[in-house]
Parts: C-alpha cells; structure tokens; sequence
C-alpha cells in the first residue's frame, strides 16, 4: 500500500465507529459518503424463497451491489436492527464481482472491524467496518459475503431487492468460484450500506425516498434498472457521479407502520435518509400505498389487508413533517408528484381525488424546494390518471425498465 494512501486509512481508523456504536456519523461529517444503501426492515414470509426468519447457521451469505460513485478507501455498514440478540458475524470478505455469485480471482479482500476479522453487531445496533484500501469506480459492481458460524436467528433484511443473493453451506467467504452458492432468493440481509472516502468529501449525496416505485419494484432482476440507479447512471455519463442511496420500500406507507412493509415515512426518515453520510437531497415520492391500501377490505393478513382511510389533508401534513426533518439537518427536498395509478387492484375514484388532490399540493405550494412533476411526464396521452402504456410494467402502478429511466431523465434536471 503506498505509504500516503496507508496513512490515511490510519487516521480514518479513529474515525469508524466501534464495534457497539449504534449507528454511522450524522449526514455531511466525516469523511465518509454513501455510494450505496438499503432500507433495512424487519423478518418477515415476503411473497417467494426468503431466509429472513429463519435466518443463518453455518453459512456464507453473499450479496452483490452496484454502487454509484466512487473512491480509494471503501467500508461496509451491517446493521442488526429487527435483531433481539447480538448478530456474530464470523468474517466479511469484499470483492469484485463476476458472473452470478462468481467474483473476479484475486480481489477478495477480508474486512475488519476494530482490527478484528469478526464481530458481533448489538441488538437494534450498526457496525461499520475499517477502511479498506479497495478503490471503487463509479457503477462498480461488488460483492459482499458474510460467513454466519452460529445460528443468527431472525434477521433483519430488505425484502424487495430486485437483485439475487446467494447462500452456501460452510464458510465460502473466500471463494472466487459460484459453485458452492447453491441457493438464492431476491433479498437483501443486514447490508445496510457502502461507503467510500479519499476524495475530498462534498455534502451531495442524493436518498431516493419512497415505496415500490423508488425500490424498483418488477424492474429487470439483476438489472440495476431502478430509478435511482439509472439518476446514478445518468449523473456518472455527465462527469458528475455522485452518491445515490436508495430508501425505497415496496409497500412503505407515510402514514401507517407496517409490520412487513416498514416504519411510516414519517418514523424511518431519519435513520433511512439523514443518518445516511453526506446526504445533502432527498427526493421525496409516497402516498399512493396510503390511499390504495385504504380502499382494500380488512382481512386477516397483516402486511397487505385494508389500512385506515386518508385524506389528502393528512398526507399533506406527512409531506410537510418529511420537509421540516429535512431541513432541519440542511437538507434540500425535492417532491415528486404521484404517478397516475388508473386500472391498478387498489385504484378508486375517490382515491384518485386524493392523488390529485396531494399532487395538486406537491406542485404549488412551494414547500418542497424543488418539484418534479412525474404525474404529468408518466401520463398516458390522452388520458392523464392512467399510466403511459410505454412505461407500464403491466400493473397500472408500476413503471418498467423504460418507466424508470424516463423518472430518471426528469429528475436528474431537477438537480442541476
């Protein structure tokens, strides 16, 4: 390691949290800034193959990222929130990644945590681990594999991650080879963050904030067709890569806790978007799951079954208490609008009062510090509360590989 390069990973040494602290610096100190996040939630069935409550026992749990910008000195942040009892984590390695759950030979780089190869993450707590001199480039795609030796338990995961995760029996940490890793599913599991540090840091690391649409829901597996990962393509083709941390969940709501679909907007936007390193923009787009889940009948699922009825006086006040968090902490919010849902299971016209009525808000009242107008530039022509079948995932509510570049290319002018 050049020996200016290693004198920095020193002084950055002081600078991680040790192995109890409960969570990363505040937003905009350190040097550290966010390349790429997920939203932890608590163990829940999801709707295919999900390890999060059963957890792990002898495994190796690896998990494959794409992150957004980049730098020499890199670190990964594993959070045991939903956990009631420490998570031992035997050993963490970073690599490259290849094909599938292969990675690029020679690249595997064991992480440490206060010096140590192993550590154990309190209940309700975060880790992060030592700098590591792995330089990352804008989009790279790495890799992160923990090896659990004792049983876990529950664990605390990111549902929808519209990306594949693979388990092996044993300890693969190391492997370059995907032989081993014999089982997948389409979560993600205590990775709660990348960071990258050794430029000089700026505040202007962007959160997307919202539901299914913001986490890329029945975008490409694999792909990395979300939104927010094409605003990062897009900001990265101009020369201006920069953090993009998405803080979507599929099913999140402003208003309602959710047992399986996260904490109220209102409730995890702290953790999920102003404890994030450097954020200095939150993008803002929820309520559609407020207003559609209050047209469903109750029922004995807790997860999906009716929710209360919300006016758009409420939502509003959801939005405005999102707005004063944000800036409170000098961060500038940016609305927007919801996108038409005509057609979609949980669709009505008095909901559709309510989108109107909040997106009526959203665009003129000038609290939000800048607006992007996704009701309008999703539309379908000639019919403005359906969205444009060019865009359509093929649910009325969700938008497809081509729907989320086309959120991207409108909000990143919002940023300029």
């Amino acid at each position: 390691m050049p020996a200016v390069l290693a004198a920095v990973v020193a002084a950055l040494a002081f600078a991680v949290p040790p192995a109890g602290a409960s969570g990363p610096p505040g937003p905009g100190t350190g040097p550290w800034t966010g390349t790429w996040a997920a939203a932890m939630m608590r163990p829940s069935p999801g709707f295919g193959p999900n390890w999060s409550e059963e957890g792990f026992a002898d495994h190796t749990l690896r998990q494959v990222v794409r992150v957004s910008t980049g730098g020499a000195l890199a670190r990964v942040r594993l959070s045991n929130a939903y956990g009631t009892t420490p998570l031992r984590i035997t050993g963490v390695t970073l690599a490259r990644a290849a094909d599938g759950a292969a990675v690029r030979p020679g690249t595997v780089r064991h992480l440490t945590f206060r010096g140590s190869r192993s550590v154990a993450v309190p209940p309700g707590g975060e880790v992060a681990s030592d700098p590591a001199a792995f330089g990352v480039r804008p989009l790279d795609t790495l890799t992160v594999s923990l090896y659990f030796a004792e049983p876990t338990g529950p664990a605390t995961q990111h549902l929808f991650a519209s990306a594949t995760s693979y388990r092996a029996g044993g300890d693969h940490r190391s492997d370059a080879g995907s032989g081993a890793f014999t089982e997948t599913t389409e979560s993600w599991y205590y990775l709660a963050g990348v960071d990258v540090a050794g430029a000089v840091p700026r505040r202007d690391a962007i959160a997307a904030f919202g539901d299914s649409i913001t986490d890329g829901a029945l975008s490409t597996v694999d792909g990395n067709n979300r939104y927010p990962d094409e605003l990062a393509e897009l900001l990265a083709a101009r020369g201006k890569p920069r953090g993009v941390l998405n803080a979507g969940i599929g099913g999140n709501r402003v208003l309602t806790d959710s047992p399986c679909l996260g904490e109220k907007a209102t409730s995890r936007f702290h953790e999920d978007v102003l404890d994030e390193p450097r954020v200095g923009t939150v993008l803002v787009l929820e309520g559609i799951n407020d207003i559609g889940f209050s047209a469903l009948p109750p029922g004995e699922d807790p997860c999906f079954s009716g929710g209360p009825e919300v006016t758009a006086e409420q939502l509003i006040a959801g939005h405005r208490e999102l707005i004063r968090q944000a800036h409170r902490h000098g961060v500038k919010a940016i609305g927007l609008t919801l996108l038409p849902y005509k057609g979609a299971d949980y669709y009505t016209p008095e909901g559709e009062a309510v989108r109107d009525a909040l997106n009526h808000w959203i665009r003129t009242s000038g609290e939000y510090d800048a607006v992007v107008d996704l009701d309008r530039i999703m539309a379908a022509p000639g019919d403005a509360d359906l969205l444009d079948p060019a865009y359509d995932s093929g649910d009325n509510l969700h938008p497809n590989d081509a729907g989320y570049h086309a959120m991207a290319r409108a909000v990143v002018s919002a940023l300029r």
